[in-house]
């Protein structure tokens, strides 16, 4: 399955943040083999699971109670149900991509946002959580094959998917300026507040992309937006702390985990608004994915709005300082990525 460009972006910003994370040797453990690993979930105790454990702080570790719904257990296909678990597919290897998706300080657990967030809707599904780490490309094997039965790894919905996979939405797939945090700008969702400003971006990039279009909008009303490109993230944050540049656009998972490493360091970031992935047209949705026809969409939408409605999805994201990625309600199959931008 081709990856979708958002994802490539999203792995180059999210590389960037890992330069300051100091997550060496968490990384260093997931090597370099394309076959799954596979590790089986245990609650600390019954009715609870433990947000952000070994996550190197990545996270705040936050212990949510959830326990099964029998109303949204019962929607799921008998086979599920009879096995008794639920094989949840990652596609982190080679390197992994904090705050998402990695290997923990202990250089064995699975942590992330997007595990963790499985084993809470596994939690209301009455399944016990087995997630299996992959290769990207290996995790669409997975899926077609029956090795794994839902992907929660940063798919975003696209129409062009939806031609082999049904989707539970759970999290807006957005990009985000970052600037100093004693800086005062913010995008607030207007092109025209980059006036004047010069901003790094990745090249290739799907933000770059977006940028570039805004930069030619600004050039037409006789205004100027400067856009720099850096070799390395280290080079792109020493340019913003050093002033050279106003503001890096990136992914916005990478640049929350940015945030939250240098929050006490004298050069601490925040975030400056944020933009969809998919442009001004339609909101980027990230959502569970599952194979086509599976019957699994529906039960893990109910799984993931009942998590909504009782306060554990926004416990979840808090941990993550991913708030601003905060979906309303999980929909099945939304609008996705256009077949012409898929």
């Amino acid at each position: 399955m081709r990856t979708h460009f958002t994802r490539r972006s999203l792995i180059r910003g999210i590389t960037a943040a890992t330069a300051v994370a100091s997550l060496a040797t968490g990384l260093a453990a997931c090597g370099g083999n394309s076959d799954a690993a596979t590790t089986t979930d245990t609650a600390a105790k019954s009715g609870e699971v433990v947000i952000g454990q070994v996550s190197n702080g990545a996270a705040k570790q936050t212990a949510i109670k959830v326990s099964e719904v029998k109303s949204i257990s019962a929607e799921l296909p008998a086979a599920l149900k009879k096995s008794g678990k639920l094989e949840i597919g990652i596609g982190a290897l080679p390197a992994g991509f904090p705050p998402l998706a990695y290997v923990g300080s202990d250089q064995k657990t699975l942590t992330g946002a997007e595990p963790d967030f499985g084993r809470l809707v596994a939690a209301v599904l009455g399944l016990k959580p087995e997630v299996k780490n992959s290769t990207w490309e290996n995790l669409f094997v997975g899926i077609d094959s029956g090795k794994v039965d839902v992907a929660f790894s940063n798919v975003t919905d696209t129409e062009e998917r939806k031609k082999k996979y049904e989707f539970a939405s759970y999290r807006q797939d957005n990009l985000a300026f970052t600037v100093p945090k004693k800086s005062t700008w913010n995008f607030d969702g207007n092109y025209e507040n980059l006036a004047g400003k010069t901003v790094s971006v990745g090249s290739g990039t799907n933000q770059e992309k977006i940028l570039l279009e805004w930069k030619a909008k600004l050039a037409k009303e006789g205004k100027k937006l400067t856009v720099k490109y850096f070799q390395d993230s280290n080079s792109v944050y020493l340019a913003l702390s050093g002033g050279k540049i106003d503001a890096y656009f990136g992914p916005n998972p990478g640049i929350a985990y940015h945030n939250r490493q240098t929050a006490h360091t004298p050069n601490a970031t925040r975030t400056a608004g944020t933009y969809s992935g998919a442009g001004a047209s339609l909101q980027g949705l990230i959502a569970a994915t599952a194979k086509k026809d599976s019957g699994l969409a529906k039960p893990l939408a109910d799984a993931i709005n009942h998590l909504i409605k009782n306060g554990q999805y926004a416990e979840w994201l808090k941990a993550y300082n991913l708030s601003n990625e905060a979906v309303a309600k999980s929909e099945v199959n939304p609008p996705g990525l256009p077949l012409d931008n898929s």
